[in-house]
């Protein structure tokens, strides 16, 4: 156990890693530059600023008005609107007389950081939607009217009224019957005139025949979280206590519940405090609340369960609702056998589950990949009378689609479909996701089709989805197709569209573009999130910043978010690429400290973090535990080991892995495919190579650039070098884009046979298609130079890079000293060594002393 004080900093310091100071500035510019950004002849930046920069249509979304009668005037609709609503309640209530305004929270994450005093709290922050949450009047309980006809005539005449509404107050007061002002503030409440709704409140507090009580306190205070600015509900529950009036455990629930809905988690677990310290005891509703908050803000698993029992202690049972926001935490730390432990409890203490339930289930076991599991879930579920829904058959499918399983997701469409349950826009965005991180972009392509056909007007979250999918692929300019569209549909980027963009630059290793995107985000008026700071994590790992990522890190938690599966995976992936295994296993050791289970993308990281660091022996023992069912052998894992043995040339294992992949019953996706092709092609194994480009094809996979990247690096190890320039032309004729790395293949095949001609033309082709040759290009030449005792062509070279602004390195200069002695040229060696000071003012004299020892070296 972490002690409570060091919780949040536990990781940081336990891997010894650089914390620095939040919002740092952007990280130094790499040597090796994405090819794109390079290319001079597609602008990313100017892209990006037109992505930025650029406003987004408003859409309205106001919601149309019904026409009762078409005599009355609008402000008349609007009251008898009011007056003739009596729908019933989503959900009975729990506790008797509880107010009717303690809502559901929503789920916006929090990030105050400032430390406060419980008894004065001041909030300043205004309540963003989330994707794909509905907000309209729908989400919130219908309000039924409980008027006298005095009343009534009452409520109209301030609706209609813009003055002075205490003189119909004063006028009125005696005719008002017992709960009329109540019903009164409430009506105005669901109109919207929170401010009218305010004076009357004001007119109560001012006469003692109608001072407010705790119900009318809350109903205000509830008005306020949804109405106005969060400060207006706080300021009035301060006032109210200095006024003297008590605060009752449903005034504090309910601005709790504001600033939960708020985001302000932080400061409902303060006012939860103050409410105890002042021997209010909290209800059943205020431990669902709370428990609730802890949730979202990704608490430890400890002060959770600590909350529970807390609760119990008190003399207070759970209900089905405690059980499923319990089922519901459980999530974020893929704790699916406390999840359903908690599920087995529910039913022997007598709560009987229901559609919620099932649903959270389902997302616990889809998120921790336990699709058999959540199959067994849907089953019961049927059982037990409830039909599985439209969000019921989502969950599931999006937690296929995460998984690759795309087939068996389709299956679950086409299931949907027999049942009468047509598939909606986040049916079809899952699907396209899913599709698209398999490498099935025509498959998704055919997806976004066929929900355009289905009458489904694509929504942010479809935008978001293929936006990333383009970026993914590097291809800008389709990507920023689908940009104008997103706006052209009326939508405005949220903060899924940011952290998509943040992702894509992060991956392509575009150090400006990622601190530009979380630069404008912020301007934007965006609060980065906990998904914000995963991304960010990610995406300066990506771009070979381990130092900056943890700076985002220790970031994160000085705004008070806690990490989660997802932080602790990318913090895991981030040590794993620089092969930080001790690291790494002390984050996984941290993780299980605090219950938070790890899933299979962390041992997928952590044999990432073996193989990185060379450390076979740990990654083979890691792989009998895999394979020993010790750690659930899933379709993510089975890649890695694919994917790491490859790294290593390790044949027998490599094809153990794939072979095991497939007799589970998972197909190998394009990335393991290429794993293959790469380790064949480095073993000269052509005909197993063309093998598996045989079964890419036929699992209706295109090969990508690694693919035919691979196949040339193969042709030109061997005597059938030509093939390589011959692939490398179907590549084009394929629509895929040849990068440095393939130009680099096929010059390095030409150059080894001794062919400089070819090698020049297809150098030549390559500074035509924009890309600027690197170290690697010019090594390759001075190479081939040098061993063919071409050492005029090869000092050529080694001035032509200079002025390209490429700095000869270590090898280009070995290579031309070890081109003059393998022929016996010692002299002419030495003149060299000492003479390139003379051009090169980097060159060292300590680099001078290596080479000249390496021209003793040979002579000896």
């Amino acid at each position: 156990m972490i002690p409570k004080q060091n919780q949040s900093r536990g990781m940081a310091d336990k891997i010894s890693l650089p914390v620095l100071l939040p919002n740092p500035s952007p990280p130094f510019k790499p040597i090796f530059q994405h090819p794109l950004t390079q290319n001079e002849s597609f602008p990313v930046i100017s892209l990006l600023q037109q992505l930025l920069t650029n406003p987004s249509p408003q859409r309205d979304h106001s919601t149309p008005k019904p026409n009762f009668d078409p005599s009355v005037n609008e402000t008349q609709q609007k009251i008898n609107k009011c007056l003739v609503l009596d729908c019933p309640s989503r959900s009975p209530p729990i506790i008797k007389d509880a107010p009717d305004e303690i809502v559901d929270l929503s789920s916006q994450l929090g990030s105050n950081t400032r430390k406060r005093n419980p008894s004065d709290i001041s909030l300043r922050t205004s309540r963003k939607q989330r994707l794909g949450r509905y907000h309209g009047e729908q989400t919130r309980k219908p309000w039924k009217n409980d008027f006298s006809e005095s009343g009534e005539l009452i409520f109209k005449s301030i609706v209609e009224r813009d003055g002075n509404l205490g003189e119909i107050l004063d006028l009125g007061k005696d005719k008002l019957a017992e709960g009329d002002l109540l019903s009164i503030i409430k009506g105005l409440g669901w109109l919207k005139l929170w401010k009218k709704a305010v004076e009357v409140f004001d007119w109560m507090r001012k006469h003692e025949d109608h001072k407010p009580t705790g119900p009318a306190i809350a109903v205000m205070l509830s008005i306020l979280g949804w109405r106005a600015p969060l400060a207006t509900a706080v300021d009035l529950f301060n006032n109210l206590q200095h006024e003297g009036y008590t605060m009752d455990v449903y005034t504090y629930t309910c601005l709790m519940t504001v600033c939960a809905r708020n985001g302000k988690y932080k400061d409902a677990i303060l006012l939860f405090q103050k409410m105890k310290e002042e021997g209010c005891k909290p209800t059943i509703i205020t431990y669902n609340l709370m428990l609730n908050v802890h949730g979202k803000m990704g608490h430890y698993w400890t002060k959770v369960l600590a909350l529970f029992e807390e609760m119990k202690s008190e003399g207070i049972s759970p209900d089905e609702y405690t059980y499923n926001t319990l089922i519901s935490a459980c999530t974020s730390y893929s704790l699916y056998e406390e999840a359903m432990g908690f599920f087995n409890e529910m039913k022997a203490a007598g709560c009987i589950p229901n559609r919620v339930t099932y649903n959270s289930l389902l997302h616990v076991f889809g998120k921790s990949r336990r699709h058999e599991d959540a199959l067994n879930i849907l089953q019961e579920m049927e059982k037990s009378g409830f039909p599985p829904s439209i969000v019921t058959y989502n969950e599931l499918i999006s937690a296929y689609s995460r998984a690759g399983l795309c087939n068996e997701a389709v299956a679950l469409k086409d299931t949907m479909l027999s049942k009468g349950i047509h598939p909606d826009i986040f049916t079809y965005t899952s699907l396209l996701s899913g599709f698209d991180k398999a490498g099935r972009d025509g498959q998704a392509i055919e997806i976004f089709t066929e929900m355009k056909n289905a009458g489904c007007e694509p929504n942010l979250c479809t935008f978001n989805a293929l936006i990333g999918m383009y970026g993914k692929k590097g291809k800008f300019e389709e990507m920023m197709g689908i940009f104008d569209e997103l706006r052209s549909n009326g939508c405005t980027p949220d903060i899924v569209t940011w952290n998509t963009l943040l992702s894509i630059f992060g991956q392509n290793g575009m150090h400006e573009e990622v601190s530009q995107v979380f630069k404008e985000m912020k301007v934007a008026g965006f609060v980065p999130e906990r998904d914000t700071f995963n991304t960010l994590i990610s995406a300066y790992s990506r771009c070979g910043s381990l130092k900056q990522a943890m700076t985002i890190y220790s970031a994160m938690l000085k705004v008070g978010i806690g990490p989660d599966l997802a932080t602790y995976n990318a913090v895991l992936a981030a040590v794993a690429r620089e092969g930080l295994w001790k690291q790494a296993e002390k984050v996984l050791s941290e993780m299980k400290s605090v219950c938070c289970k790890p899933n299979d993308t962390v041992y997928a990281s952590l044999l990432n973090a073996y193989a990185n660091g060379k450390e076979i022996e740990r990654m083979k023992t890691l792989a009998d535990d895999i394979y020993a069912g010790m750690i659930y052998p899933s379709r993510i894992l089975l890649k890695t080991l694919v994917l790491v043995y490859s790294k290593y040339n390790l044949l027998r294992e490599t094809e153990h892995a794939f072979s095991e992949l497939k007799r589970r019953g998972c197909k190998p996706d394009l990335s393991t495919f290429n794993a293959m092709i790469a380790i064949y092609g480095r073993l000269h194994r052509v005909e197993k190579a063309h093998d598996i480009l045989r079964s890419i094809k036929g699992n209706g996979l295109n090969p990508d650039l690694v693919t035919y990247n691979s196949l040339m690096n193969m042709y030109g190890r061997n005597d059938q070098y030509r093939k390589s320039e011959e692939i490398l032309r179907e590549m084009q004729a394929t629509g895929v884009k040849p990068d440095v790395v393939s130009y680099n293949t096929v010059i390095n095949a030409y150059s080894k046979h001794g062919l400089m001609h070819d090698a020049s033309r297809i150098f030549s082709e390559m500074k035509k298609s924009g890309l600027a040759p690197d170290i690697v290009t010019y090594n390759t030449f001075v190479a081939s130079y040098s061993s063919l005792e071409m050492f005029g062509e090869a000092m050529d070279v080694l001035e032509y890079m200079r002025k390209q602004k490429c700095k000869p390195n270590e090898r280009t200069y070995n290579a031309i000293v070890d081109g003059f002695c393998k022929v016996g040229r010692f002299r002419e060696a030495t003149i060299f060594a000492y003479n390139i000071k003379k051009s090169d003012q980097f060159f060292y004299r300590k680099e001078e002393a290596r080479l000249v020892k390496r021209i003793h070296d040979y002579q000896i």
